[in-house]
């Protein structure tokens, strides 16, 4: 029970911090309105309860580092329920006689809860400062050839993780002391020390031997310590990287809806009156993506997944982050008031480079914590440098000359578009006006040779089946999927209005595809051109057949196998099983490399990294191709054609004996029974 000298003094160090805590609020507002777009509000009424399930299971944080993810959980619930303790705490202190919840089983249990997860989190921080601070893990630091703020370099991040580390264990130590006081006093007039607080009847051993005026002193001494460092770190909050406490639910709340992680916004280009297209300066980004900076809990785990940066490239997505929340920690105040950045993006928050060196798999997407999207940024600066400042790898020039003039980044003439067919029979659009199933071949597919084999198998496959299809033939062209993740945002944006233009005339009842990157596109980008069409994947599609009995295998001889997921088939578009179930039922031992499935490692093609040379000190190829060897697979399974050209040139680099690589329709074709 406080004295009324500390009711007066809680009562204006509230008013105090709620003033802080007010003025806060209204500097982070201002920071994240002045970027671009609006909340939709109605999305967080929507998703609500999938946004507490995240936040309270701590859901995206499993897929990492489980023994650092178990003692952050411990610290994150016991947090989470502080919020009731440190309510009943105060109550209790302004409230003589009050007994928070009661003295029934309610009361009862909210203490075990409160004794349970105070040790719980002073076992998880100290694990976590010791992890941080003496074993000073390998991926919680950051390269030096990264760009990274000087402050970060100087190690302003770990001191700001000792700070907030010492805040918990005093805050919650002093509580759970404070606790133990309580009940070595109740103990000392009643004789029993409560069981359903274990621990802190276990340290109130400790204080048997106090007076009750001692006693008395170190309970309102804990609470006041216990209480005010809340108070005094409130102030310290928005600058401390657990802000994310607080824009985690947010970010969970109001990300704008897209039907992949990988869909991109389009741009108007027929609105003369917007002059800036991607993202040049700060301000340039949208609300989300500012805030992206507030959410980050600056764990590195993007930066592990990352295939760029594990091959020696630049690009730290974490460091993105970072960055852009420095900016803030330094600029936050004139930014706000609505001060014009000076500054390019590039110069500060992620270089050329690195910005020209993401592969746009998803990975840093699928495995953040809070929500963040590393991937958009990047996107987002490197339109504007391809299209404001015309910057961007020579190499790719070649690529985007193809896609102008022959509508194919292969620079292959649209009359030879069908010669990977000659001697099959694959019926064009004008044969067969009204087909079933519509093929979107693909650039790859009709062009490479190596891919052209992997066309023939399906086509032998459908022709098998007795599918009623047919393909664009001379008609097709690039669906823009490079143009698009290179930045060239209006090469794709003349690409995809022409094809929906045909498409709708064609008006297909469902399209199929062998390129993830073209399932993507159509599937996912096309709507915002007016193209709303059913694609599903040629692994889907062959999963049909076989369940419908259409084709048979004969499952014998094709031994261990494994199978590589493409990042636009996999973490862009959610499809996992249907290749595995194909590949089983061709007879196929399956076995899992060490990345898989939403953890697989890209095969570095992705982002238009197909059309320049890797740089960096290994190859993402050559990686991922040692990872299926380690397996011990007699063949490498891909479902895509990208894919598929990175692995065999990796392939050929192993050497003699090294597992071939083949695409699942290959494995199927001929696996087929006659």
């Amino acid at each position: 029970m406080l004295t009324l000298p500390e009711k007066i003094l809680f009562i204006l160090a509230t008013l105090a911090t709620i003033y802080a805590a007010w003025r806060a609020i209204q500097h982070l507002v201002g920071i994240i309105s002045r970027g671009q777009g609006k909340p939709d509000w109605d999305l967080a009424r929507k998703r609500l309860i999938e946004a507490l399930v995240k936040t309270f299971t701590l859901q995206p944080t499993w897929k990492l580092r489980l023994w650092p993810t178990l003692f952050h959980a411990f610290v994150a619930w016991g947090f989470m329920y502080y919020v009731l303790v440190n309510l009943g705490d105060v109550l209790e202190g302004f409230i003589p006689g009050f007994r928070f919840l009661g003295n029934g089983i309610l009361g009862d249990l909210y203490r075990l809860g409160a004794d349970l997860l105070s040790v719980g989190v002073l076992v998880g921080m100290t694990a976590l400062l010791i992890r941080r601070f003496v074993l000073k893990p390998q991926n919680l630091q950051i390269r030096d050839d990264i760009l990274l703020h000087p402050k970060v370099r100087k190690g302003k991040v770990n001191r700001d993780s000792l700070i907030v580390g010492l805040f918990i264990l005093f805050h919650v130590g002093f509580r759970f002391l404070g606790e133990s006081f309580k009940i070595a006093q109740e103990a000392a007039e009643a004789g029993t020390l409560d069981a359903w607080q274990p621990f802190a009847s276990a340290v109130a051993h400790l204080w048997q031997g106090f007076g009750p005026t001692a006693l008395t002193v170190a309970i309102h001494l804990s609470f006041w310590i216990a209480i005010g460092l809340i108070m005094l770190f409130i102030p310290y909050f928005p600058y401390s990287k657990h802000i994310h406490l607080f824009f985690t639910p947010l970010n969970f709340l109001l990300k704008p809806e897209r039907r992949s992680i990988g869909e991109l916004a389009p741009l108007d280009f027929e609105d003369e009156s917007i002059e800036q297209f991607g993202a040049t300066k700060m301000e340039d980004l949208q609300w989300y993506q500012l805030m992206d900076a507030y959410a980050c809990i600056m764990c590195l785990r993007c930066q592990e997944v990352c295939p760029a940066y594990n091959t020696g490239k630049p690009l730290s997505p974490a460091a993105l982050e970072i960055n852009k929340r420095y900016y803030f920690n330094e600029h936050g105040t004139e930014f706000a008031q609505g001060a014009e950045t000076e500054q390019p993006l590039w110069e500060y928050v992620i270089s050329e480079e690195a910005v020209f060196s993401c592969t746009t798999c998803g990975a840093c997407v699928e495995v953040c914590p809070v929500g963040n999207e590393p991937m958009r940024d990047i996107m987002d600066i490197r339109r504007s440098l391809v299209l404001m400042e015309n910057t961007f790898p020579d190499q790719w020039q070649q690529a985007f000359r193809g896609m102008e003039r022959t509508m194919n980044p292969w620079n292959v003439p649209p009359n030879e578009r069908m010669k990977w067919a000659e001697g099959l029979e694959v019926p064009t659009i004008e044969d067969n006006p009204e087909p079933e199933v519509l093929w979107w071949v693909g650039c790859a597919a009709a062009t490479d040779a190596r891919v052209q084999k992997v066309a023939r198998a399906f086509a032998k496959i459908l022709n098998a089946a007795g599918v009623n299809y047919a393909v664009l033939g001379e008609q097709e062209t690039c669906c823009g999927d490079s143009a698009r993740r290179a930045g060239n945002e209006y090469l794709f944006f003349e690409l995809a209005s022409a094809n929906v233009e045909m498409l709708n005339e064609i008006n297909p009842k469902r399209i199929v595809t062998i390129c993830p990157h073209g399932l993507h596109t159509l599937k996912n980008e096309y709507p915002q051109f007016g193209g709303h069409y059913d694609v599903v994947h040629h692994s889907q599609f062959i999963e049909e057949l076989l369940k419908d009995g259409k084709i048979q295998l004969d499952a014998e001889g094709l031994g261990k196998i494994t199978f590589h997921d493409p990042c636009y088939l996999g973490r862009h578009n959610g499809q996992y099983e249907a290749p595995r179930f194909v590949l089983q039922q061709a007879g196929g031992e399956l076995v899992e490399m060490a990345h898989s499935k939403d953890l697989s490692l890209c095969c570095g093609a992705g982002g238009a990294q197909m059309w320049k040379e890797e740089e960096g000190t290994k190859r993402i190829n050559l990686i991922r191709y040692a990872e299926a060897q380690a397996v011990g697979a007699e063949t490498v399974a891909v479902g895509c054609p990208f894919c598929m050209i990175m692995l065999n040139d990796a392939s050929k680099e192993a050497g003699e004996g090294a597992p071939p690589v083949q695409d699942i329709a290959e494995i199927v074709a001929t696996h087929l029974k006659e």
